[in-house]
């Protein structure tokens, strides 16, 4: 499959849908609200490196461990669900939660994954191989993945732009906005495994 503008726009993009790495900002300020500059600085290069660790290993392997684990895409999209889910109501009813101090693993989990790269995203990375091969695929994740990090990596701006109270509400509804991505994830996954029976 050849290296071209077209293949790698018509890969880039469904990527970025995938991503939906402007759907995720709110989500990622309400998870970092409490972290000072570098620290939030630190947790986006981690949560990225992660994010594209995983993508790799899926790039290369991920129906191989499907079907070795015996588990589909839409048992993924569940499971990605549920844990956002958790986090989500965490977050509502406990905001005061140690998940939100600078030691926790929030770049790992939930941010690296299954926030940047998530079931839709793993998917999408699968199709992309089939369709136009491993170095359109490869590079369009890269340019993706650079997007996501200088997105974060500004997103204090916006922290500077709304202020304490305006961080605190959009907190608020950034967790909603997650436990609604969680059940759809959820929903998806399910009606998945009933068409598929």
């Amino acid at each position: 499959m050849s290296f071209n503008i077209n293949s790698l726009l018509l890969s880039f993009i469904p990527l970025f849908v995938a991503i939906d790495i402007l759907g995720v900002v709110p989500v990622f300020l309400s998870l970092t609200e409490r972290m000072n500059r570098s620290e939030r600085h630190s947790l986006i290069t981690q949560a990225t490196l992660t994010a594209l660790a995983v993508s790799v290993v899926f790039l290369f392997g991920g129906r191989m461990i499907f079907n070795f684990l015996g588990i589909t895409e839409n048992d993924f999209r569940v499971g990605g669900g549920v844990v956002l889910l958790v986090l989500a109501v965490s977050d509502l009813l406990f905001p005061q939660s140690k998940q939100r101090s600078p030691g926790a693993s929030v770049g790992i989990v939930p941010i690296g994954i299954p926030l940047i790269i998530g079931p839709a995203a793993l998917t999408t990375i699968l199709i992309l191989v089939d369709t136009h091969g491993y170095v359109v695929t490869i590079v369009s994740l890269l340019l993706n993945l650079l997007i996501v990090w200088f997105v974060f990596r500004f997103s204090d701006l916006v922290i500077k732009l709304i202020g304490e109270a305006g961080s605190k509400a959009v907190a608020k509804v950034a967790a909603l906005f997650m436990a609604g991505i969680a059940v759809m994830m959820i929903r998806v996954g399910l009606s998945g495994m009933i068409k598929s029976y």
